[in-house]
């Protein structure tokens, strides 16, 4: 069977040159008699692909000294226990713009540490639009101000950093991290989970303010200290070392298309063509509110919803997989990450002409 067009929120496509790289290296990586998932993480064929990658990583982000990169496991719903354990330190206290799920969950997690302030909230709302942020809406004493970048599950985007002054931004990058470009200086923390643009699932990338290590609540324990893993080189446990090498496929895939700049502007294209059509149609309509949308994740449902079934499979015998959206809101959803090419997008738009015309 030929490839899809994978449209997954996550585990999402990767791109097809390095699942032939990773393919071709699995029983023999470079020479060595066995591959990369036998090989001991403390060897130095292992400890030279983690530094690559994490070389890679600081190339494509624009990564200084200043700042630790971490390859974790977990998740990204690890780290909303890991950032109050490592950084609710000063205060006890933190502020959490709550603007989806998994933002809602991590605000959760930290109550469970120290005082969370939710100061901007879009719930009410069906989470269809982000809640405006104004610097007067944070706390003077708050030890940092979490946010999430990019809101898989319902398509919505922040264009812009809210301005935290002195308290530290933390940023749970999970759906838009190297899908577009960010000033890392901006924040004293970002976390994504891989599976999105990074690589396979298993891996997590922590980027962290050395300044803000080595301070972790009393209670934290050792394999949640961000300090105990930057000292050991992310060597402290067993890593996932398959994801680990994958991902830094990954970053070499991305460094030869262009760079995040480079794949910014495809995804930009790929996201205008989808949401144009959806502005136009009389039986698609997008969900998120134009100023809010995510260029990651498209949502949008039928004005039929009888029909939202019958399109998913019609779309699947197009080659179009994976679309259904997330269950929580249902509808369909778009995931249009790095490794998606342009011509998915056209795809999927000359199928949803092609469903609409055959459903008037």
């Amino acid at each position: 069977m030929s490839r899809v067009y994978n449209f997954s929120a996550g585990p999402s496509a990767l791109p097809e040159s390095v699942l032939k790289e990773a393919q071709a290296h699995l029983p023999d990586y470079q020479s060595l008699g066995y591959g990369v998932m036998e090989m001991s993480h403390r060897s130095k064929p292992f400890q030279q692909i983690t530094q690559n990658a994490e070389a890679a990583l600081r190339e494509l982000m624009g990564i200084g000294d200043e700042y630790a990169v971490l390859f974790l496991q977990g998740g990204a719903s690890m780290q909303f226990a890991m950032v109050p354990l490592n950084l609710m330190n000063g205060s006890g206290s933190a502020d959490y713009i709550d603007s989806g799920s998994f933002a809602n969950k991590a605000a959760a997690e930290a109550k469970k540490f120290g005082t969370v302030h939710v100061v901007a909230s879009s719930k009410a709302d069906g989470y269809t639009h982000l809640p405006a942020i104004t610097p007067e809406l944070f706390h003077a004493d708050a030890d940092y101000v979490h946010i999430t970048t990019n809101n898989t599950i319902y398509g919505t985007e922040y264009t812009a950093l809210p301005d935290t002054g002195a308290i530290p931004l933390v940023a749970d990058m999970s759906s838009d991290i190297l899908g577009k470009a960010y000033d890392i200086n901006r924040f004293g923390l970002v976390y994504a989970g891989a599976q999105k643009n990074i690589g396979p699932a298993g891996v997590t990338v922590v980027i962290v303010k050395k300044s803000l290590m080595g301070k972790a609540l009393r209670c934290c324990p050792t394999m949640l200290d961000y300090a105990v893993h930057e000292k050991e080189g992310s060597l402290y446990n067993t890593p996932s070392c398959w994801s680990i090498y994958v991902s830094g496929l990954v970053f070499e895939w991305l460094k030869a298309f262009g760079g995040v700049a480079a794949i910014e502007q495809q995804n930009r294209a790929k996201a205008a063509l989808v949401y144009d059509y959806l502005d136009e149609s009389q039986l698609f309509r997008g969900v998120a509110i134009k100023e809010d949308r995510s260029i990651m994740n498209v949502t949008f449902t039928l004005t039929r919803d009888e029909l939202t079934d019958t399109f998913v499979k019609f779309a699947l015998s197009k080659g179009l997989a994976n679309l259904k959206g997330h269950r929580s809101v249902g509808g369909i959803r778009a995931s249009m990450y790095n490794a998606l090419p342009l011509e998915g997008a056209r795809a999927l738009v000359d199928c949803m002409k092609e469903f609409e015309v055959a459903n008037r």
